[in-house]
């Protein structure tokens, strides 16, 4: 793929990048989801182990590379706010399409709502209480009154907590029994093919950033709007395209463990690690909290259609949809002024 810089900065060359990136991504998905199902296959994890932690690592690369980024060049918060608007992507549009996309309700089951959806809750509780402890012990003196700064003992908080999830999963592998033998895959060629997948989707997803970025520029969407909903959007693309391939194959518990395994690192180590990098960065309370506020709500909606029968049907795939409109909508109103709960912005 040619890099963007090269090209002209034309809103025609930023389409067809991004026609381009996206099937890139669509190929490299491809390549991640099939290789994680050999390898899962082949060392007898559990389906929920496979889409919370052997793809949603992989497919949360795009996610962690923003961080990253916007940790060194100073730009924190629109990070933060990537993250958070590519949460509520994927626990609210995600599971929304996945579950239109199937012949029949997505399925899920009580190891994923009792585990994974609870523990997810619990990573946004802890993230919120690491910026409060920021925000009331390393106040910033030149900034806002709910301005902190973010150093890397508060973010050892959050990643020692993923490393409680690990090792929960850990000991649900070990009293795993799969229920067929392993399959005789080749495992060199399932982890290059892993390893390929996981580069593709990073070099494309960066390339289908900066056209959507360079498209906002040239219609002049503000970078808050084009954060949280656009660059959400597109970091999550490889999100969408793995759960929606593994929910059309009939696998919902993993499609729906790819979405909240992907949230509980991006929030619990994308983030964390972004601040380890760069050492501290500032954090403006009053922008965060209204924002994990909302995907708070977010994730109780979802939590709440999971336990329902322990399935997803189409009207409430639909409920989850108009959920992220009614989002959208709030974001706009904020850009324009017209609400105002957003004190940082």
């Amino acid at each position: 793929m040619i890099p963007l810089a090269l090209l002209p900065d034309t809103p025609s060359v930023n389409i067809a990048t991004i026609v381009v990136a996206t099937v890139f991504i669509w190929f490299g998905s491809g390549w991640l989801e099939e290789s994680a199902d050999h390898l899962s296959t082949y060392y007898g994890l559990p389906a929920v182990v496979q889409g919370s932690i052997v793809v949603a690592i992989g497919s949360s690369f795009p996610e962690l590379a923003s961080v990253v980024f916007t940790a060194l060049g100073g730009t924190f918060n629109m990070g933060v706010g990537a993250i958070v608007g590519s949460a509520l992507f994927n626990i609210l549009v995600i599971p929304a399409v996945s579950g239109i996309a199937t012949d029949d309700e997505l399925e899920t089951n009580r190891t994923l709502v009792f585990k994974e959806a609870q523990f997810y809750m619990i990573a946004v509780s802890a993230l919120v209480v690491t910026f409060a402890l920021a925000v009331i012990y390393v106040p910033v003196p030149d900034g806002s009154e709910l301005t902190g700064r973010l150093t890397r003992p508060f973010a050892l908080i959050p990643i020692l907590l993923y490393g409680l999830y690990v090792f929960i999963q850990w000991q649900d592998v070990s009293d795993y029994d799969a229920e067929n033998e392993p399959l005789e895959v080749s495992i060199g060629t399932a982890w290059g093919k892993l390893v390929v997948g996981l580069l593709v989707i990073l070099v494309s997803v960066e390339q289908l950033v900066g056209g959507v970025e360079s498209l906002g520029h040239t219609f002049g969407i503000p970078e808050f709007l084009a954060g949280v909903t656009i660059i959400a959007a597109a970091t999550s693309l490889p999100d969408t395209l793995v759960s929606v391939r593994s929910a059309k194959a009939g696998k919902g518990v993993t499609s729906l463990g790819n979405v909240l395994g992907s949230n509980t690192f991006d929030l619990l180590v994308a983030i964390p690690l972004g601040v380890m990098i760069a050492g501290s960065v500032p954090v403006d309370f009053a922008v965060a909290v209204p924002m994990f506020g909302v995907l708070t709500l977010a994730t109780v909606l979802l939590f709440t259609f999971l336990r329902t029968d322990l399935v997803i049907t189409r009207g409430e795939s639909y409920a989850l949809l108009l959920a992220y409109g009614l989002f959208v909508l709030w974001v706009i109103a904020e850009t324009a002024g017209i609400t105002q709960l957003l004190k940082g912005t």
